[in-house]
């Protein structure tokens, strides 16, 4: 009985490691599609959404079965409590990358600002190190990793803000950027946001090997 049961915590956090492969691709490639204009891309990521959104799913579904069935103790109460909510991050972490890939469908009007496209490839480049890095500290329980992912949180936020600035000063000098302004305002927003739950997967993992709640970046979103 234990066997199976430890068989199928296994399975879950296998498919744990599958969405996380699966959102990081899509936040990859839905950045890729914006910077290079390519809406097919986007239509891509925006079409293998629902992948992601029946993996979340169906791993919550063999939580509540587990808990149910199995009457887990303490402990192995955490390690299934720590699937469920990492992997609902995981899912609104997905969402972001369709809403990126929404921006370069919609996206009108010919002037665009090169500088401020090289500084949001720099972003994802920095948000996609750390969606790794987090998926790598849940599969090893790593804690240290865990915090010092999340501490890189700190350097997206500075980007990203960065971002924000430049591109008003652009929008103030040209009316005409306007509209690619506020796209990539929304962009740098929604890889902002991604870094947030990436914290919060580290704090998961901190709470998985330790039982506590940590706040590890006050910024972060539970929402």
């Amino acid at each position: 009985m234990r066997q199976t049961f430890e068989e199928e915590l296994t399975s879950l956090h296998h498919h744990f490691s599958e969405m996380g492969m699966m959102v990081n691709e899509a936040i990859y490639k839905s950045v890729k599609s914006f910077i290079n204009h390519d809406k097919e891309l986007a239509q891509e990521v925006i079409d293998h959404d629902h992948q992601i959104n029946e993996l979340e799913l169906t791993l919550e579904k063999k939580c509540f079965e587990l808990i149910a069935l199995q009457q887990p103790v303490t402990s192995d109460l955490r390690r299934i409590v720590t699937v469920m909510k990492a992997c609902a991050d995981l899912e609104r972490m997905g969402d972001h990358a369709v809403s990126i890939a929404r921006s370069t469908i919609r996206v009108k009007g010919t002037k665009r600002i090169p500088q401020i496209e090289v500084k949001i490839a720099e972003l994802s480049e920095k948000v996609k190190v750390i969606v790794r890095a987090a998926l790598e500290a849940y599969l090893k329980k790593d804690v240290e990793q865990a915090r010092k992912t999340a501490d890189s949180d700190d350097a997206i936020n500075a980007l990203s803000k960065e971002i924000f600035e430049q591109c008003i000063e652009e929008m103030k000098a040209d009316p005409e950027l306007v509209i690619c302004g506020t796209d990539y305002l929304l962009v740098s927003r929604y890889l902002e946001r991604i870094g947030d739950y990436v914290t919060n997967i580290c704090e998961w993992v901190i709470y998985l090997e330790t039982g506590k709640i940590t706040e590890l970046n006050s910024n972060h979103t539970f929402n």
